[in-house]
Order: C-alpha cells, then structure tokens, then sequence
C-alpha cells in the first residue's frame, strides 16, 4: 500500500520535530508508481535529498530513508 496523505503528514511532522529542521517536507508523487521524496525547503526552492518506503508487515507499519548524497556534494 502506497503512503497517504495523512501518513505523509505526520511523518513530514515527525522528522522535523526528531531532527529540529521544519524544512523538511515529505513530498507525494504527482504521478501513481514514483517515489515519495524527503526533500530540504529551502524559501522557494525544494530539493530532494531522499527516498520514502513504507513497509507493514503482520499488520506494523514501518518507513524507511534511503537518503542520496553526490560526492560532488560534498567538496
């Protein structure tokens, strides 16, 4: 089952609160079958930094963050 609206929410609420940064934002796909993306807002630019996955099994639900740092990034 894909991430919904309110699950979105309130992780996007979670991680800003557990890492103190409210530009985080937990971002949907316009589109059925992308990724949900973990992106830093930055005024009005937005850029993504990761990927979103939900997992539930016999019935607990978890996330996973797959986070994507270039080396380029890093000079």
């Amino acid at each position: 089952m894909p991430i919904q609206t309110k699950e979105a929410e309130a992780l996007e609420k979670y991680l800003q609160k557990k890492l103190e940064s409210n530009c985080l934002k937990v971002v949907l796909p316009k589109r059925i079958g992308q990724p949900v993306e973990l992106c830093v807002q930055n005024g009005k630019t937005s850029e993504s930094i990761g990927t979103v996955y939900r997992d539930e099994d016999e019935g607990e639900v978890s996330y996973a963050i797959s986070l994507t740092i270039l080396e380029e990034d890093l000079e």
